[in-house]
């Protein structure tokens, strides 16, 4: 049995640092965007896709795996 800080209850917070990482980007993105600077505009767009896939995975995967070990 897992204890008060499982496995799962630290996936759950990774992937809330990744949706606020996300939100970060977001804003850096339209903060550059109007500011007109094209590299950091792709980096800060970059960098949010990648936080909120990684945010939305993580759980996923790790929801796939405690299915298939239940399976067994």
């Amino acid at each position: 049995m897992e204890g008060f800080m499982g496995t799962g209850n630290w996936l759950g917070i990774l992937s809330i640092v990744f949706i606020v990482l996300c939100f970060y980007f977001t804003l850096t993105f339209f903060q550059y965007l109007k500011q007109e600077d094209a590299r950091l505009t792709k980096q800060s767009k970059l960098g949010a896709v990648i936080c909120l896939a990684l945010s939305l995975l993580i759980p996923a995967i790790y929801n796939l795996y405690i299915f298939f070990e239940m399976m067994r």
